[in-house]
């Protein structure tokens, strides 16, 4: 008879211990995937955000916090380490959001809010598009006249240095740059080649909430999120809001496409904002694309809207679409800019009216919490030519200042 190994029950004690072990593992991870999906149903991280559906009616979660440098050692929107520590930035957030208002005021995850006062400078423009409609004339349109100057930074160069003291700079970004997709079947479609990102010289921010983001199809506004991206610009709009760090301060970006719906998209703006309050958002500035082109005063259902945001809690409304000026308003203290007309705009060669603001203001943060702003309104013209568009906003003076600067009053 063959002898039994004397390590035999030895053997079988540990074959036993194993098999437990790995039971013991394997409910452990079932209880982890429990947790992990009630956190993302309670909101309890960045990526468990309520989505709201985009233009074209899908559903999608982004990531959505992203940390700025300060100007003087880099763009003021750029992102910052990778996506995972995006994540556990945004998670830090929403932690933050749930306890008393000096704790929510506090800035990243685990730090506390800048000692003494910090001032945080916002200037905002209106439409850019650089790119041009496939029945443009070449030789005269915005991408004629990009290969002709041969130097990006030419187009911005007049308000380089504005863009440079500010801490964040926001456009509207209307239009695609992106070589895929097909052109979509209305009046006009703005493209323009991928490599003009590089015109956009200073711009920590752009909205992409418009009519023009998708004129040639899914791919094509994909590629340009992507475009943006690797030339630090932070991108928002639709369901994706943003919180990006700015001098230590969390400033939440929201963009609305609300042409279409009207009065009617108010519950979709207030969600975003609402959204980015509770990530821990300390200064909110939502981008809203309303009212009517050619119009030099806003519709009833613009002031809706942008009551409506300040009541969510935005601290600025920047409004875009009509190309034109139009007023802005304080309500509760807060600023709503319902048009700040054009910026660097390839849409049109000669517009009737050239004449544009950009809006710049600072605000001021006592242990994280927003106590004061001022604001300057810049007046500007989207050319540099008085008879013609050559794309190149500049600031103006004298009596065309004074011309502008009263296309924009206050109500």
């Amino acid at each position: 008879m063959a002898k039994r190994d004397p390590d035999w029950r030895k053997k079988q004690l540990q074959k036993r211990l194993y098999i437990l072990l790995g039971a013991v593992i394997a409910v452990l991870a079932v209880i982890l995937l429990i947790v992990n999906i009630v956190n993302r149903r309670s909101g309890g991280s960045a990526s468990s955000a309520t989505a709201a559906e985009g233009p074209l009616g899908e559903i999608t979660e982004d990531v959505v916090l992203s940390t700025a440098q300060p100007p003087e050692t880099g763009a003021a929107a750029a992102t910052a380490g990778t996506e995972n520590n995006a994540v556990e930035n945004a998670a830090a957030a929403s932690a933050a959001a749930g306890a008393t208002t000096d704790a929510a005021a506090s800035t990243a995850a685990g730090t506390t809010a800048p000692a003494g006062p910090v001032k945080l400078t916002v200037t905002a423009t209106g439409d850019v598009t650089i790119g041009i409609d496939d029945s443009f004339d070449y030789d005269t349109s915005f991408n004629g006249t990009y290969y002709d100057v041969e130097d990006p930074e030419w187009f911005f160069e007049n308000l380089a240095e504005i863009f440079k003291a500010d801490d964040l700079t926001i456009i509207n970004f209307e239009g695609v740059l992106s070589e895929q997709g097909e052109r979509e079947d209305k009046q006009y479609a703005f493209r323009g080649d991928p490599i003009f990102a590089k015109v956009l010289t200073g711009v920590d921010a752009a909205n992409l909430a418009n009519n023009h983001s998708f004129d040639y199809g899914r791919d094509a506004y994909e590629d340009t999120k992507q475009i943006l991206a690797d030339a630090g610009i932070t991108t928002f709009g639709y369901d994706r809001s943003m919180v990006i760090e700015v001098n230590g301060i969390k400033v939440g970006l929201t963009g609305t496409l609300a042409l279409y719906d009207e009065w009617d998209a108010k519950d979709g703006m207030v969600e975003q904002i609402e959204w980015v309050k509770q990530q821990g958002a300390q200064l909110v500035i939502s981008s809203v694309h309303w009212g009517d082109e050619g119009e030099y005063h806003q519709a009833d259902w613009q002031e809706y809207l942008g009551h409506a945001a300040v009541d969510a809690g935005a601290d600025l409304v920047i409004g875009h679409h009509p190309h034109r000026l139009q007023p802005y308003e304080t309500y509760k203290g807060k600023h709503i800019l319902y048009s700040l007309g054009n910026f660097c705009f390839g849409g049109h060669r000669s517009p009737s009216d050239m004449d544009c603001a950009v809006w710049q203001e600072t605000f001021t943060f006592e242990n994280g919490v927003l106590t004061g702003d001022d604001y300057n309104i810049i007046p500007c013209s989207i050319s540099s030519a008085s008879d013609y568009n050559n794309y190149q906003p500049t600031p103006l003076e004298g009596d065309a200042a004074e011309r502008a600067l009263g296309k924009i009053p206050e109500l």
